[in-house]
């Protein structure tokens, strides 16, 4: 089962699982993901609602149809799903983690710090 937040719809939290997954290195170029029913089930969603997600991610590239198979992850999806994210990262959510470092007077070497313990768990 997934937690599903407030801030973005319920099919754009599914598709983004799909695409961690993705880069999770659950499924890789050309494989076949679950089928909508399946992941709907697993994610105790709507099927519709997983239908939204599918379709979303194949109009991204991310996915494709093979008719009568199912859908498999595209080749190069991984890279293109890095490549959108860094940049939406870099453009979006550094800024805001910068500003709250300068309101907490928070240092760099802070930062450092906690990210080598991250690492180490």
């Amino acid at each position: 089962m997934m937690t599903f937040t407030n801030d973005k719809p319920i099919f754009q939290q599914m598709a983004d699982r799909l695409e961690d997954e993705i880069l999770a290195d659950t499924y890789h170029d050309d494989d076949r993901i679950p089928s909508v029913r399946e992941y709907a089930v697993m994610l105790e969603v709507n099927t519709n609602t997983a239908v939204k997600a599918y379709e979303q991610l194949a109009r991204e590239n991310i996915i494709y149809n093979k008719r009568g198979m199912g859908y498999f992850v595209t080749p190069g999806a991984r890279q293109q799903i890095l490549k959108e994210r860094r940049q939406t990262f870099l453009q979006q959510k550094l800024p805001e983690l910068f500003r709250q470092m300068r309101l907490l007077e928070i240092e760099w070497n802070d930062v450092n710090e906690a990210w080598e313990n991250n690492k180490k768990q």
